[in-house]
């Protein structure tokens, strides 16, 4: 057996997860006080007519020939409890912290779901980028999530710098089967400790794995699917990685590397569809959100034809019941292109892109919330059950 195997074995015995702090959202906390509330006021709340459809994605780096070679076993540490190095500590920028809880702050007001306009995403392409000491390449990544698991937690709720000199000197590339082969670990380490909290999955490619840990929404658990690289077929084919899981929401990411490769756009859409109604079903309680292709700066990749696509994805997202979130115009330029300041080559995205991303998501998590809560307020008054 390997040692990679028996580090699966230590992981999954471990205790749950520690339980995170219950989100903040604007202007509702009241609603959380439903057991006082009375029967005419549960009728108000949960009168207006919501819809969970809204609007609004670093280098490829697989390659076959590392086997992780773990020195020990899991020590007993629970799974969720860290010490980062504090004098490695994550650089935090105030301007752009203060600047994103503006936004958020703006957004206090409204209990209904409306579609995110462009208005309401900074502009950080004037705010200096903070660099913290985080992995740079694949294969820093992936040893530093060997590490994470290792110590009986997940990479996603440890500081960017956590186990600096496990995988600081890393260089050797994981192979596909390998990044897969970990992200089957990470997931079912979470269906094992989940407990009580919230989970959120994403899944896609390399924008999506090289999402910053400190920039996801909090008061939940995630657990990130993404592979480098990967194309639809090929996520279509790992899904059941998180199968055990109980996710509450499952954001998708999927197409651009399709395009890169010359696929044409009816396999793009097959996929994508059949991705959807897996997890649909698969995940009966999830909400699944389908995420539109980012806009890029190769000309091999017309905006036109991402933009058609686009719309496309958002029919069968519509078709297949489930919710699709148009990332698509607050990452463009005047000429309708990737904006230069939110990526690093053309394709992927610099910190200021992932910072735009956060705001949606930050959106899109607190819009979904209010609606399920206004689903479950109706359903309590009429009786029925609801997901």
């Amino acid at each position: 057996m390997s040692d990679l195997c028996l580090l699966v074995a230590d992981v999954l015995v471990k205790s749950q997860l520690a339980k995170t702090a219950a989100p903040e959202i604007p202007q509702i906390s009241y609603l959380f006080a439903a057991d006082d509330l009375t029967k005419a006021q549960t009728v108000a709340l949960a009168s207006p007519q919501v819809t969970t459809e809204v609007e609004f994605g670093a280098p490829e780096f697989s390659q076959p020939g590392c086997q992780p070679q773990l020195a020990a076993q899991v020590g007993a540490a629970q799974v969720g409890a860290i010490a980062p190095n504090q004098q490695l500590a994550t650089e935090i920028h105030v301007q752009e912290d203060n600047l994103i809880a503006s936004i958020l702050d703006d957004q206090r007001g409204s209990q209904q779901v409306s579609k995110v306009s462009p208005a309401l995403i900074p502009n950080f392409t004037d705010i200096p980028q903070a660099r913290a000491l985080a992995p740079r390449s694949g294969n820093q990544l992936y040893r530093q999530r060997l590490e994470a698991l290792r110590a009986g937690t997940l990479y996603t709720r440890i500081a960017s710098n956590s186990f600096y000199s496990a995988w600081s000197q890393a260089t050797t590339k994981p192979s596909y089967s390998q990044w897969k082969q970990l992200l089957e670990l990470e997931a079912r380490a979470v269906a094992r400790g989940q407990g009580d909290n919230r989970l959120s999955v994403v899944v896609g490619d390399s924008l999506s794995l090289w999402f910053p840990t400190q920039r996801l929404p909090e008061g939940q658990l995630w657990l990130n699917q993404g592979i480098s690289g990967d194309t639809t077929s090929g996520i279509l084919q790992r899904l059941s990685a998180f199968t055990q899981t109980r996710p509450d929401t499952i954001y998708v990411m999927a197409g651009i590397n399709d395009l890169r490769r010359g696929h044409s756009d009816q396999r793009i859409l097959s996929n994508l569809r059949q991705i959807m109604r897996q997890l649909h079903q698969k995940h009966p309680g999830a909400e699944v959100v389908v995420q539109s292709i980012l806009p890029t700066r190769y000309a091999a990749i017309p905006s036109s034809r991402i933009r058609g696509l686009n719309q496309r994805i958002a029919a069968i997202a519509q078709q297949e019941k489930v919710s699709f979130l148009d990332l698509y115009p607050y990452f463009t330029d005047t000429q309708d292109t990737l904006n230069r300041a939110l990526t690093t080559d053309g394709l992927h995205l610099n910190p200021r892109g992932y910072q735009v991303w956060q705001v949606a998501l930050q959106q899109t998590e607190s819009q979904l919330k209010i609606a399920r809560y206004q689903r479950l307020t109706a359903a309590a008054v009429s009786g029925t059950a609801v997901r």
